[in-house]
Parts: C-alpha cells; structure tokens; sequence
C-alpha cells in the first residue's frame, strides 16, 4: 500500500508541477523521483536505480542527438529546397492543389521531428498562396499540425523515443511495423486536404496567378499588402550553406540511411552516428563550416537529449523501488475485469485526450508505465503497448502544452482557439485511423487474453 501511494504520488506531483509549469520536465523528471526515493526509504539503493535507467536509455539518447544533426546538416545543404520548388509551380492557382501541396510538403519536412521547422517551412512556402488567393489559413495549419502528428512517430521525433524509454524497448521494434500504419494516416490526412481544398476551390474558385517558384520572391511580393516577413529555408542568410550541386549524393545518402534502418541492419544510433559523419564531412568539408552546422541545432539536441537522460532517473527509481508493480496491481484492481483485456485499444483511446490536457513527458513517463504494467496480466507485451499510446500523436499537438502551436498560429497570423477548433476534429479521424489501421495489421490486438495471469 505503501508504494502504491508513493508511486501515484510521484507521478500525480510530477504531472500537475509540470502541467502548471512549476518546474520544467527536465528539472522534474531528476528532482521529484529522487525526494519520493528519499521519502520511502530508498536512500542507499537510489543511485544504483537511477544508472540502471540511464544506461537502458543511453542508446536512445544517442540515437535522438545524431538524428537532429543529421537532417540539420539536410536542411543546412538544402535538400528540400527542390521539393519547395515544385510544390509551389504545381499548385498554381488552384485552391484544391495548394491543401494538397501544403500537406506533402509538410509530411515531407517533418521527417526531421522538429515541429518548429517543419512549420516555418510549410507556412514560408505557402501562406503568400493562401493570402493572395484569399483562403482560409486554418486549412494550412491544420494539414500542417496533422501532417507534423504522424511524421512524429519516427524514432527521433520524440514519442516514440519517449515510449520506448519508458518501456525499455527498442524504438527500432516499435517503429518499424508502424511504417504501413503510418502509410494509412497519411492517406487519411491526404482525404482530407482533398476536402478542404475542394471546399476552398468552390468558395473561390481557381485564379490564374503568375505565382513565382521562389519563396523568398512570392514573400516580398505580398510583404507590403501584409507587413510581415517570415522565415523561409531559401532565405539569402542561408544561401552560403547551401550544396545544390550535392543534391543526389544527399538524397542518395538519406534514401540508404532510411533503407537501412528499416531493414535494421545496424542499431538506430550507430546508423545516425554513420550517416552524420559522413553528410557533414561531404557537405561541409570544412571545419568551421562543420562547427557553425553543429552549433545551429545543437541547442534542440541537447534540450531532447537531456530530458530523455533525466528520464532515465525518473523510470529507474519507478521500477527499481517496486512502484510501479505496486501501482499496476492497484490500477488492475480498479478496472473491470470484463475490460482488463482491451487494455491496448483502452490506451490508444486515452491517448488522444491525455496527450492534450498533459504533456507528452508527464503520459509517457507517469501514466504508459502503469497502463503496460497492468497490460502485461493480460499477455499483451511492452511493444504493443508503446504502439498503442502512440495513436494520440495527431491530436497531442493541439495541446495549449505544445510550445510549436504557437509558432505554427503565430507564422499564419490565425487564433490559436479558431485553430484548435478547425483541426481537433480531422486531427481525431486521422487518429482514428491509425488506430483502425495497427489494429487491421496486428500491430497491437484489440484484446489481450481474457484473464490476468497472477
């Protein structure tokens, strides 16, 4: 009873004191495991829990910091510019292909797990269309923040590293079953933008506009209507970092990264500590050039990577104190039993909502580990369950929690309560349906056995 109370205790402090932004979840994640340790009476034994959890993470930490690198150097060397590009001449002046273009654009930057990116990207690239044709900007950040949900579920977005971590599994093992799952979002997300931009196409119509290619042009051309300047990656203070002449050896060199991580032929961060030294080394041979990359993203790396080493603090002491068995044989006895065994679609439901009135830190590293640990009873395995929690990613990034909303609202000059409104209900199909489609593949059962094992 005991460490029952210490455990929902700790993770009840750990969720309102960063929910209410008393602490931040870094500082959380370290400090409150190590007073409830105290608290109970695990002094003595705290420090060898806390390097257990450490080291069960350390590759997942490695792997997060040379991804952000990796695709820095990507973005730094200009290998989406092309897509920019295209994107912007197909659409033309047709409401419907410039919904569309914003979600493949979107979809496509957001393989590098950093929102505000893949915003300032996307809403560079496109809001000059929407403002000239006079259409509805919600459309564009809601492809956007939707497209950003399913792309998130790569290993160093974010969910899925902190899943796995969580969990203590390979986020390899819980990514890659998911790609064809994915696949299916994306076709949802894609129905969608049809929608959207049919609707906008029969409000408006289609406008024949000698609309340029460049997006630094297409800004300044609509710079005096509107009076704002936005970031743009074609942007001249970035133009000297730029390898167009590289373009098919970068693209060639993430297409093999990608290749090779699904196939699993090396570990995660091996695969991202190669593919790093090698695109810097090609793309920037110099080593100051090679510093000044670094040190551009170097801030996000060691923000993501400290907060998933803290994590390993917070799990190690949950699991090695016993909390976390004592809170799971608490949780069972509170769930009927005739639901005990649809504990991954109940995970995937609570997903979506608690992932918007909670941060992702407090779900999955305060509430998956109790869920997995009731889950286990029923014969569904720790992989499963981190598939599971992932569902809610789409609609997560609507949460007043998520600090690159507002970057998304402010880029589109639009509410950030009318965005809400808009997207929360296509965000929650697109949700849906990732969820109908890991249940189709069997990537996690819709229920488990139907009696707990003692």
């Amino acid at each position: 009873m005991l460490l029952t109370l210490l455990g929902f205790g700790m993770v009840l402090t750990f969720m309102i004191l960063i929910m209410t932004r008393r602490l931040s979840p870094l500082v959380a994640l370290i400090s409150i495991p190590i007073v409830f340790a105290v608290i109970g009476g695990f002094a003595p034994t705290m420090g060898a829990m806390m390097l257990d959890g450490i080291r069960k993470i350390a590759p997942t930490g490695v792997m997060l910091m040379f991804a952000i690198l990796y695709f820095g150097v990507m973005i730094h060397a200009g290998l989406f510019d092309p897509v920019v590009g295209v994107i912007l001449k197909l659409v033309k002046g047709d409401p419907l292909k410039i919904v569309v273009g914003t979600a493949v654009l979107a979809l496509l930057i957001s393989l590098d797990g950093d929102g505000s990116t893949t915003y300032m990207i996307t809403v560079a690239s496109m809001l000059p269309l929407y403002k000239r044709l006079k259409m509805n900007p919600l459309s564009l950040t809601c492809v956007a923040v939707v497209a950003s949900g399913i792309m998130n579920l790569t290993p160093w977005g974010g969910p899925t590293a902190r899943a796995a971590s969580a969990l203590h599994v390979d986020p390899a093992e819980v990514f890659v079953p998911m790609v064809p799952a994915m696949g299916l979002a994306i076709v949802a997300l894609l129905a969608i933008a049809v929608y959207l931009g049919l609707r906008e196409r029969q409000r408006l119509g289609t406008v024949s506009l000698p609309l340029q290619s460049d997006t630094r042009a297409a800004m300044e051309a609509d710079e005096e209507a509107t009076g704002e300047h936005l970031p743009t990656i074609t942007g001249p203070e970035n133009a000297d970092m730029r390898r167009p002449r590289l373009l098919w050896v970068n693209l060639g060199l993430t297409s093999a990264l990608m290749v090779t991580l699904v196939m699993g032929l090396l570990p995660l961060p091996v695969l991202f500590m190669m593919g790093f030294a090698v695109a810097i080394v090609i793309n920037y041979p110099d080593v100051a050039d090679q510093r000044k990359v670094v040190a551009e993203y170097a801030t996000n790396a060691l923000a993501v990577v400290a907060l998933i080493f803290a994590a390993g603090i917070f799990t190690g002491i949950l699991s090695g104190t016993g909390m976390v068995e004592a809170m799971s044989r608490g949780l069972l006895a509170a769930i009927p039993k005739s639901m005990g065994p649809y504990m991954p679609t109940i995970t995937a439901l609570l997903s979506m909502p608690l992932t918007f009135f909670m941060s992702n830190d407090a779900f999955y590293f305060g509430v998956l580990p109790i869920l997995n640990e009731a889950a286990q009873a029923y014969g569904i395995s720790p992989v499963e369950m981190a598939r599971a929690s992932l569902i809610g990613q789409p609609v997560h990034l609507l949460s007043p929690l998520v600090p690159s909303t507002y970057l998304l609202v402010s880029l589109a000059g639009v509410d950030f309560g009318d965005h809400q409104r808009f997207a929360l209900k296509w965000a929650t199909v697109v949700s849906l349906a990732l969820m109908g489609a890991c249940l189709l593949l069997g990537l996690f059962p819709l229920m488990g056995q139907l009696t707990a094992t003692p």
